[in-house]
């Protein structure tokens, strides 16, 4: 498959992209799209079909049963909780649920691919294509890796995603050696004091100090500059505190934040030490915390080889090329296979003026689709041959 050409279903991509589109379902909430998705595959006849990993997960293997390597290609099943502003055809069939990340698009490159492996079935390895569920709130890897079904999958030798990038020239294969992007999580901190009168606040253990504290200890935290290996920005995006009630004095507070680091090692130290300055605050103010992790991310760590490969495969496909310095700053939950088999994610430039990912007005260019399908078939040829 080159550049230019076009199977014989190629125009029924569309349309499949489009119902995936309107038809779009919260994290975790996947049931009838990972319904449709396997009555897809299933009338592709892969090797094996295998449906509930990590709870609304499958993945269609298509097995040479020769001797090589396993390479599995990942996409995304859920939505976004996005109120969507288009008004096109095909725009979201649920007034508070929308694709705006462009998983519709993602798995109809899946989709594509699998239409095509079940023309053109490997000669020797095996291909994986994988289904996740919860990516938008850090969960499906997890869910799927802990699960006993996956481990039907391994071993795993090669694993490759694609991810749409607004911001960059439509069609343009952009690549990153190294963090792909950020490690991602959020920290609830919840502060227990006393209520007591608003008129006499001695009686009671007011939080609202230390919520403060909290607020002006992440900021001086955050190291912002892209640049530096120590990259940290620490976002509060949510404080709760009291009750509208204007004769009581608080006893009960919250903050969230949201932390970014380049690295494992970066998160690592720099969550123990917000959580060592959060202890020591609360005895400074005589509170009791709790604290919890939450969206949990993993940084994608792109292999080397890996990106060499999908260097080559963008220069056999006459495609334009882009290599990122820097990570790009949100979770993506490829980053939990990253981190246990070799692999990398890369973009397809959506269009420098496109609307930004998680926007309302958000459409995935279907554009992308074929050149996303050939993007994949030419990494399983520079690997299998």
């Amino acid at each position: 498959m080159t550049k230019g050409f076009e199977p014989d279903w190629a125009e029924g991509l569309k349309e499949e992209r489009r119902y995936l589109h309107q038809h779009p379902e919260l994290p975790g909430e996947e049931q009838e799209t990972a319904a449709h998705i396997k009555q897809q595959l299933a009338s592709l006849q892969p090797s094996q079909l295998i449906t509930g990993i990590g709870g609304n997960g499958l993945a269609a293997i298509f097995d040479s049963e020769e001797d090589g390597p396993t390479i599995m290609y990942r996409t995304e099943l859920d939505a976004l909780p996005i109120e969507e502003v288009n008004d096109f055809g095909h725009r979201s069939t649920k007034h508070t649920v929308s694709h705006k990340c462009g998983h519709d698009g993602h798995m109809t490159i899946m989709l594509g691919y699998a239409r095509y492996l079940a023309q053109h079935r490997p000669q020797q390895g095996r291909i994986v294509l994988l289904f996740q569920p919860a990516e938008e709130i850090g969960a499906g890897a997890e869910w799927m890796l802990a699960d006993p079904k996956f481990e039907q999958l391994l071993p795993i030798d090669y694993t490759f995603a694609i991810h749409n990038l607004p911001g960059f020239p439509l069609g343009q294969i952009v690549y990153k050696r190294g963090p792909f992007s950020a490690a991602v999580k959020s920290l609830i901190i919840r502060l227990y004091g006393k209520t007591s009168h608003a008129g006499e606040p001695e009686n009671g253990i007011n939080p609202a100090l230390a919520v403060s504290e909290i607020i002006r200890e992440a900021d001086i935290a955050c190291q912002p500059d892209v640049n530096q290996p120590e990259f940290a920005i620490l976002t509060p995006v949510h404080i709760e505190l009291g009750e509208v009630a204007y004769g009581v004095s608080a006893g009960y507070g919250e903050v969230h934040l949201t932390i970014r680091t380049w690295t494992e090692q970066e998160m690592g130290e720099l969550s123990a030490r917000l959580l060592r300055y959060v202890s020591r605050m609360a005895v400074r103010h005589k509170l009791r915390v709790e604290t919890e992790w939450t969206n949990v991310f993993r940084t994608t760590r792109n292999d080397e080889e890996s990106v060499d490969i999908i260097e080559q495969a963008a220069v056999d496909n006459s495609y334009d090329t882009h290599e990122c310095k820097s990570p790009f700053k949100w979770g993506e939950d490829f980053g939990a296979f990253t981190q246990r088999f070799r692999g990398a994610m890369f973009g397809l430039g959506a269009g420098e003026d496109h609307p930004a990912l998680h926007n309302p007005d958000y459409d995935f260019p279907e554009e992308l689709l074929l050149p996303g399908i050939y993007m994949y078939r030419r990494i399983t040829e520079l690997i299998l041959g």
